[in-house]
């Protein structure tokens, strides 16, 4: 990892939705006890075990957190992109990281450190309210993907997670086209299907003219078609 030009860490926390309403100089305190990471793409920021001394928020770039199985599988857990953070409620629970963070592509993060929220928690209740609000949102979307390894098939997997990357006006519409965010692999792994699994399915739906896939780029032509088979 490699540092570069100083970045304004004020400005960059002012815009983090959870900061949202935090006074100058409590944005000023949280920013002393900042610092920047640039990662550049591959880097791990850490790995499974390390002391969990704060939390991570995502500038630009893209993280995927992952644990290695056993047999030395990767299970990716999430794909985190700009705006999103991490690893809130280990450093509340005072436990070592239980996943690695390893970037996708080049990113810039910022480390915001435990004590440093921990003061400023103990100033501003409301920031309490938003930080339980972001880690109950994590809960229920981890929650989803339980009740959606557990009760759908792979395919409807691929397809709800295609609809999700849908902006919302887009959701009835014709000719649209979605960019997967990383390679299907990694995505494969985040749906709990192998890499062979997600391939065949892809086909499958080609096959059916519900798709058309060219490289990262997935056409749907009636995505109306599409959602009939969720």
């Amino acid at each position: 990892m490699h540092s570069s030009h100083p970045i304004n860490i004020e400005a960059l926390l002012t815009h983090v939705p959870l900061f949202n309403g935090l006074a100058p100089e409590e944005i000023a305190r949280i920013a002393r006890s900042t610092r920047e990471i640039h990662a550049a793409k591959g880097d791990i920021l850490f790995h499974k075990g390390d002391a969990c001394n704060g939390f991570h928020l995502i500038v630009y770039g893209q993280v995927k957190l992952a644990f290695t199985s056993a047999q030395g599988t990767e299970k990716v857990v999430e794909i985190l992109s700009q705006g999103q953070s991490f690893g809130e409620a280990l450093m509340f629970m005072e436990k070592p990281y239980i996943v690695f963070a390893q970037a996708l592509t080049d990113s810039l993060l910022l480390h915001v450190s435990k004590s440093a929220i921990f003061d400023e928690l103990e100033r501003d209740h409301n920031l309490c309210r938003k930080m339980l609000a972001g880690m109950a949102m994590r809960l229920h979307q981890l929650m989803n993907d339980v009740e959606s390894y557990s009760l759908h098939s792979g395919k409807q997997r691929i397809i709800g997670y295609l609809l999700r990357e849908l902006p919302e006006e887009e959701l009835n519409g014709v000719n649209v086209a979605i960019t997967l965010p990383t390679n299907k692999g990694v995505i494969a792994s985040r749906l709990n299907l192998t890499q062979e699994h997600f391939s065949r399915i892809l086909h499958e739906l080609t096959d059916l003219g519900l798709i058309v896939v060219e490289g990262r780029k997935i056409h749907i032509p009636d995505v109306g078609k599409l959602r009939q088979l969720e």
